[in-house]
C-alpha cells in the first residue's frame, strides 16, 4: 500500500463488502460470487490485519471467534424483561384470544372493527437477546428467567448470521436490544449426531437441545463448529428509534442486515390467523428448521402498549401450539408416586421410545379415573405424545394388539412409601395418603420449599434432599438452617468450596421476603401470586395468624376456599412449631413495618405521598438487583395493588425502585426528574395503599 491512509480505506472497503456478502449468503440466500471469490477477500483482510494489527476492529469479520475459552458463564440483566407467551393449543382458544383483545381494547377507549396481526413462525430453539450501542455488538445473552440470562456474547459472534455491527438509513441507535431464536438447521442436526457416532460421543435428543449445547458452550471455537443460525423478531429496550407497528420494527431489521424470516405475514381478521396458522402447520414438514407452533402480535404498537402484560404474558401476543408429535410403545408398568400433599399420582413406564425427537420412557396418567376412562392395561401397546412438545402423556391403548395377557390397573389401598391406609375426599378425584409424617410428603415439601420458585435456595437440588433426609439431618424445612459445615463436608462430592456455597445460599434465602416463605411452606392453594396477594394485605406472619376467614376472602383473588386453607395451617400446632423454628433460624416472616404514615420520605427521590390510592394506576421500572424481592415478585406485587411495570424510563414513569448495580435506568431517572424509591418504600407503599383500601 502507498500510503497508511490508502491501507485504512483498503481494510473498511473489504469489511462492508465481506458483510454485504455475509448478508446475501446468510441473510439472503442469494450470493453473488462463488465461494473462492469471498475466500480470496476473506484472506487479503486477514493477511492485511495480521500484518497491521492495530487496525482490527472489534466488527471486523475476521473477529468472530476469540481464541481463549471461558472459565464460566457470567449474568446479564436484560434493559427489558424477555416476557413468555400464553398458549391457545386450538383454533377456539385463538379465535378467543382475538375476541377478548378487541375486548379489551374497547374497556380501555380504544375500539378496533377488526385488528391487524403478523403471524411469524415459532422457532424452537434458544431464545436470545442481543446488545448494540451506536450499532455495534456489546454483548448478547440467553433468555434465562426472562430477566436475568448467561452472557454468551463470545459465542453469539461465532454465528455468521448474528451482525456484528449495522448501519442504515437514519440515524442508529445509541442503544438497541434485538431478540431472536438460535436454531440448529435439521439437516446440520443430522450431520452433527453423524459425526458424533462416529467418534463416539452421545448423540443429541433433538435440535433444541443440540442449539442450546452448542450455544452454551465455555469454548467459542467449539461453538463456530457448529453451524447455527438464528432468525429475529422482536426488540426490547431502544434508545432513539421507534416504530408505529411490528411490521415497520421487522422491515427495519431487515434493512440492517438482521435476519427476518421471509415467510412471516400481516393479517387483518380471525379467520385469517387462524388460516396463516394453518398454513405454518402445513408448512411445518417442509422447513429445514424445527418449529412447535405461530406466533400471532398485534402489529399496532400503541395498542401493545394499551393492552400491556399479565403475569409473564403480554395480552397482545400468543403463540397457537401444534399438535404434538404421538408414537407407538409397550406400557410396561405402572407406578406410583407420593407428593407433598399426599396425592397418589400413577406413571407409565415405558419402553424407550423417541417422540418428537426426544426419548421417552415414561409418561404421565393424571389419576386412577383418568387410566380407567381410557382402559389402560399394564402390557398394552399406547400412543404416547407429548402435550405441548414439553410433557410426555398416554392418549390411548390400541386395544386391536391385545393378546390376553395384559393387566388392569388397581389403585393401591395402601401408601406404597409408608404403608397408611390411602383416602379419597368425596368429591375429589385425587387418592392421598393422609400420614404427614409420610417420608415421602416430607422429601417433596422440602423439595417445594427449596425450589427457585421458593425460597431458591443453589445448591439444594432434588438429589441433595433426598441425601440429607436419608442420612436424617433434615426432616423439615427448618432443619435446613440448622445444617454445619461438618453435616455437608462429609458428603460424597462435596469439598470445602461446594460446602461452603451451600451454606452461604442456605443463608442467603433467609431474606428472600414473606411472600416467598409464604409459598414455599406449600399451603394448599397458595401458589407464588397468591402468596403475594396476601401479603399486601397482611404484611407478616404476626399479622397473619390474627387473620380470619371472611378477612383473607376478602381480599381480590384469593375466596373463601383459599382463606381456609391458610387459616387451617396457621392454625395447626405442628405447624405452628416449624414456623416458629424457621423465625428463630432468622427466616424473614415480614415484607414492610407495620406502620401505617400518611406521608413517607421516598429515600433516594426525595418525599413520596403514601394514600389508599398509592400505586393504583402508576407506572414502576425496576432496576438492579433489590435485596429481598426478585424481580418477578416486585412486578407481581406492584400489579396486585394497581401498578403497572415498564421497561424503560420515560417522561411518563412515576418511580423508579432501585436495587444494587441500577445501570442506566437510575441514571435516565435522574435525568427527567423521576422519584426514586428502595425495595423498603415500595414495600411501605403497597402495604400502606393496602391497609388504606381494607379501611375505606
Amino acid at each position: 500500500m502507498s500510503s497508511e491512509s490508502d491501507l485504512t480505506t483498503r481494510l473498511e472497503w473489504l469489511r462492508a463488502e465481506i458483510r454485504r456478502h455475509d448478508r446475501l449468503y446468510y441473510v439472503l440466500d442469494n450470493p453473488e460470487i462463488t465461494d473462492a471469490e469471498y475466500d480470496r477477500l476473506y484472506r487479503e483482510l486477514q493477511d492485511l490485519e495480521a500484518a497491521n494489527p492495530e487496525l482490527i476492529t472489534r466488527d471486523s469479520p475476521t473477529q468472530r471467534v476469540s481464541g481463549e475459552p471461558l472459565a464460566a458463564f457470567g449474568q446479564v440483566e436484560h434493559r427489558e424483561a424477555m416476557l413468555s407467551l400464553a398458549n391457545a393449543r386450538n383454533e377456539e382458544e385463538l379465535l378467543a384470544w382475538y375476541a377478548r383483545t378487541l375486548r379489551l381494547l374497547e374497556q380501555a377507549g380504544a375500539r378496533e372493527d377488526a385488528l391487524t396481526c403478523v403471524v411469524e413462525p415459532k422457532i424452537d430453539g434458544l431464545a436470545v437477546s442481543l446488545l448494540y450501542e451506536n450499532g455495534v455488538l456489546v454483548s448478547g445473552a440467553t433468555r434465562g428467567n426472562g430477566v436475568v440470562g448467561e452472557d454468551v456474547t463470545q459465542n453469539l459472534r461465532t454465528i455468521n448470521s448474528v451482525p456484528l455491527s449495522f448501519s442504515g438509513d437514519g440515524a442508529v441507535p445509541s442503544l438497541i436490544e434485538v431478540r431472536g431464536e438460535v436454531y440448529l438447521p435439521l439437516s446440520a442436526f443430522e450431520r452433527l449426531n453423524e459425526q458424533r457416532v462416529a467418534s463416539g460421543e452421545a448423540t443429541f435428543a433433538n435440535p433444541r437441545n443440540a442449539a442450546a449445547g452448542s450455544l452454551r458452550q465455555l469454548d467459542p471455537r467449539v461453538t463456530a463448529s457448529r453451524p447455527l443460525a438464528a432468525w429475529f423478531y422482536a426488540v426490547g429496550a431502544a434508545e432513539g428509534v421507534g416504530w408505529r407497528t411490528h411490521w415497520e420494527l421487522l422491515e427495519w431489521l431487515a434493512a440492517r442486515g438482521f435476519r427476518i424470516n421471509p415467510h412471516v405475514k400481516r393479517v387483518g381478521t380471525g379467520d385469517e390467523i387462524t388460516r396463516a396458522c394453518r398454513e405454518w402447520e402445513e408448512r411445518r414438514s417442509a422447513l429445514d428448521y424445527d418449529i412447535d407452533g405461530a406466533v400471532v402480535k398485534v402489529d399496532d404498537r400503541q395498542l401493545q402498549d394499551i393492552l400491556g402484560a399479565v403475569a409473564h404474558d403480554p395480552r397482545w401476543a400468543i403463540a397457537y401450539k401444534f399438535a404434538p408429535s404421538t408414537a407407538q410403545t409397550v406400557l410396561r408398568e405402572i407406578g406410583i408416586n407420593v407428593g407433598r400433599t399426599g396425592v397418589l399420582t400413577p406413571y407409565a413406564v415405558l419402553d424407550p421410545v423417541s417422540v418428537g425427537g426426544v426419548t421417552v420412557s415414561q409418561a404421565t396418567l393424571h389419576n386412577e379415573d383418568d387410566i380407567r376412562r381410557k382402559d389402560l392395561r399394564v402390557g398394552d401397546t399406547v400412543i404416547v405424545q407429548r402435550a405441548g412438545d414439553v410433557i410426555p402423556q398416554v392418549v390411548a391403548p390400541m386395544t386391536t394388539l391385545r393378546n390376553g395377557g395384559e393387566r388392569p390397573f388397581v389403585m393401591p389401598d395402601r401408601c406404597p412409601v409408608c404403608g397408611t391406609v390411602v383416602v379419597r375426599v368425596p368429591g375429589e378425584v385425587a387418592v392421598r395418603c393422609p400420614n404427614d409424617d409420610c417420608p415421602a410428603r416430607l422429601v417433596e415439601r422440602i423439595k417445594h420449599f427449596v425450589g427457585r420458585s421458593a425460597m431458591d435456595i443453589e445448591g439444594v437440588g432434588e438429589k441433595l434432599v433426598e441425601r440429607l433426609f436419608g442420612l436424617g439431618l433434615v426432616r423439615d424445612a427448618a432443619d435446613l438452617y440448622r445444617l454445619r459445615y461438618e453435616d455437608l463436608i462429609t458428603l460424597e462430592g462435596f469439598q470445602d468450596r461446594s460446602t461452603r456455597k451451600v451454606l452461604e445460599a442456605i443463608e442467603q434465602s433467609k431474606r428472600r421476603g414473606f411472600a416467598r416463605v409464604l409459598f414455599a411452606l406449600g399451603i394448599p392453594h397458595v401458589g407464588g401470586q397468591t402468596a403475594e396477594l396476601i401479603v399486601t394485605r397482611f404484611p407478616s406472619m404476626d399479622a397473619l395468624r390474627q387473620a380470619g376467614v371472611d378477612e383473607l376472602a376478602a381480599i381480590e383473588g384469593i375466596g373463601p376456599v383459599i382463606a381456609e386453607a391458610v387459616v387451617a395451617y396457621v392454625a395447626d400446632p405442628r405447624h405452628q412449631d416449624l414456623l416458629g423454628r424457621l423465625a428463630d433460624a432468622g427466616v424473614l416472616m415480614q415484607s414492610a413495618d407495620d406502620l401505617a404514615p400518611t406521608t413517607a420520605d421516598g429515600g433516594m427521590g426525595g418525599p413520596v405521598r403514601v394514600g389508599a390510592e398509592t400505586l393504583a394506576g402508576k407506572v414502576f421500572v425496576l432496576t438492579g438487583t433489590l435485596p429481598t424481592l426478585t424481580r418477578e415478585a416486585a412486578t407481581s406485587l406492584i400489579r396486585a395493588a394497581g401498578g403497572r411495570v415498564a421497561g424503560s424510563v420515560s417522561r411518563r414513569t412515576d418511580y423508579v425502585v432501585a436495587g444494587e448495580s441500577p445501570g442506566s435506568k437510575l441514571r435516565k431517572a435522574t435525568e427527567l426528574g423521576v422519584a426514586v424509591i428502595d425495595e423498603d418504600r415500595l414495600l411501605a407503599l403497597a402495604a400502606a395503599g393496602a391497609r388504606a383500601s381494607a379501611g375505606a
